[in-house]
């Protein structure tokens, strides 16, 4: 939806505005900002909800009191409805968010449904910052002696603050009176560990149907619009179950749904986009990536993405280039991002030690927790650079409590029965056969990334036991990536801001 920037303290003005000005990318339809006291908000608006009165910061009735809010609130409907809709200014759904806070104060926040990092500031000196749970919006900070700064991206902190820079945890809010406090989980306490499973691998038809249930609510949720949505679509499980619900309320609602596919010329991944479409009857588009393409997109896809780590830049290079051109086309996007670490989807998953139900259950509940620095800034980056939203269903915090509840053991490998078996059935129907039960690719694979980035140098070789400004590169490929790395972002340290896949 936009970029933030926000500061309390001893601040300068024009500092902020160039702090802001470096992140103009996110929010292309207009700049505004407002100081209260000590407190400074920017925003870098892309207009999605209310067009014509969603500008930010976002004041109250009385204009004493202004928000600045980066994402959606997919639940702002509801809140108007028991807060009293007489409060509300705007149809935005950031106002939710702003008389949330202010009605509740910071535990308003657990009444948003969706995702989001805001600043919120009264006339009489509140101040609250605050990141969604599972850390879908980005938001990094500073923790001066004389100010704490606020910012979207790593590129907006001037130099003399990047090696303070730190990740905003997600699922906390902070004020300068009570601290940094978590205010929600991304993987609810309850469902750590799952409950065990009475008979491995046999569902009944109840647990089907709240699947399915469950990830309908969630896309349907997410095609809130004023202005047009469209889908990833790889090609892949995920992506197509997105894309078969899109279509499903698109059509109900009178709609247009475009579709998005990238691959390199013959690639699985379009051929099987193309057939998903076709039984969907999207507006379906195609890029197709060259060699020339992927080499031009990849030092860009790590300057975007704020990262170097060699599986997330492979995998943003495609993403790149779609993002670019739906860009073009429409202001917001959906994705199947996070299925694979709430059903079990990565082949990983069914290797030792996560043959063991325990530990699989352990390590899907810790990736979920780290998507917000790895494949979310990835999702974030490479749509944003071009100024457009992604918004991904399968990270719905109702859909993680109740993916997460199911038995690890209905999430194994058996023979005959392939990986993300219960997602799979409870879409039948749904799709074609051979899509529902195509085998799992990673996208890089799929789309032909990885054999074209093959072909542009790189390797797997080990870059060295020596660390590079401290930072330890597991091979030349990374070592190279870095180094692009570091052209833009010197200063920052990696090991307060990004996470790192466990192989390259």
């Amino acid at each position: 939806m936009c970029g933030i920037v926000a500061a309390i303290g001893e601040i300068d003005d024009e500092q902020c505005r160039e702090m802001l000005a470096r992140i103009k990318h996110r929010g292309p339809d207009g700049t505004g900002e407002i100081r209260r006291g000590n407190v400074w908000l920017g925003h870098q608006r892309l207009s999605i909800m209310d067009v014509e009165g969603g500008h930010q910061p976002l004041p109250d009735q009385s204009g004493s009191v202004h928000l600045v809010a980066n994402g959606e609130i997919y639940n702002h409907r509801g809140i108007r409805a028991e807060l009293g809709s007489e409060r509300f200014v705007t149809d935005s759904d950031s106002e939710a968010a702003l008389h949330a806070l202010l009605v509740d104060g910071p535990a308003g926040l657990t009444r948003l449904r969706g995702m989001f990092a805001l600043a919120f500031t009264t006339d009489d000196g509140e101040f609250v910052a605050a990141r969604d749970a599972v850390g879908v919006k980005p938001l990094y900070w500073v923790r001066r002696d004389d100010a704490v700064l606020f910012a979207s991206e790593l590129r907006a902190f001037d130099e003399a603050d990047r090696p303070a820079v730190e990740s905003f945890p997600p699922g906390h809010c902070w004020t300068p009176n009570g601290g940094l406090v978590r205010f929600a989980d991304a993987v609810p306490a309850q469902v750590r560990p799952a409950r065990r499973a009475e008979e491995p691998g046999v569902w009944d038809d109840a647990l089907v149907k709240a699947v399915r249930e469950a990830v309908v609510a969630a896309v349907e949720y997410r095609m809130m619009s004023d202005v047009g949505i469209g889908v990833f679509l790889s090609g892949g499980l995920d992506s197509a179950i997105v894309a078969a619900v899109a279509a499903e309320y698109a059509d109900r609602h009178d709609q247009p749904l475009p579709t998005f596919a990238v691959g390199a010329a013959g690639s699985s991944d379009l051929a099987a986009a193309r057939v998903v479409a076709e039984h969907l009857g999207t507006e379906h588009h195609e890029i197709v990536m060259t060699s020339a393409d992927a080499a031009a997109a990849l030092p860009r896809a790590v300057h975007a993405t704020e990262h170097y780590d060699p599986s997330l830049v492979r995998s943003a290079v495609p993403n790149l280039l779609l993002a670019e051109y739906a860009s073009k086309r429409v202001p917001a996007v959906l994705t199947g991002e996070g299925a694979d670490e709430l059903f079990a989807g990565y082949e990983y998953y069914h290797e030792a030690p996560f043959t063991d139900p325990g530990a699989l259950q352990t390590e899907l509940v810790r990736t979920v927790g780290e998507l917000h620095h790895l494949n979310l800034q990835r999702c974030d980056r490479t749509t944003m650079a071009f100024g457009m939203e992604a918004r991904v269903p399968f990270l719905d915090r109702d859909l993680i409590e109740l993916a997460l509840s199911i038995p690890p053991e209905h999430k194994m490998v058996r023979p005959g029965v392939p990986e993300k078996a219960l997602l799979r059935e409870a879409f039948a129907g749904w799709l074609p056969e051979d899509i529902l039960w195509r085998g799992k690719e990673q996208f890089g694979d799929g789309s032909g990334a990885s054999e074209v980035l093959s072909s542009l140098g790189g390797g797997d070789s080990t870059a060295g036991s020596h660390p590079v400004d401290g930072v330890r590169l597991r091979t030349e490929e990374e070592a190279e990536f870095y180094a692009l790395w570091h052209q833009e972002f010197e200063g920052i340290d990696p090991a307060r801001t990004l996470g790192r896949f466990a192989t390259t």
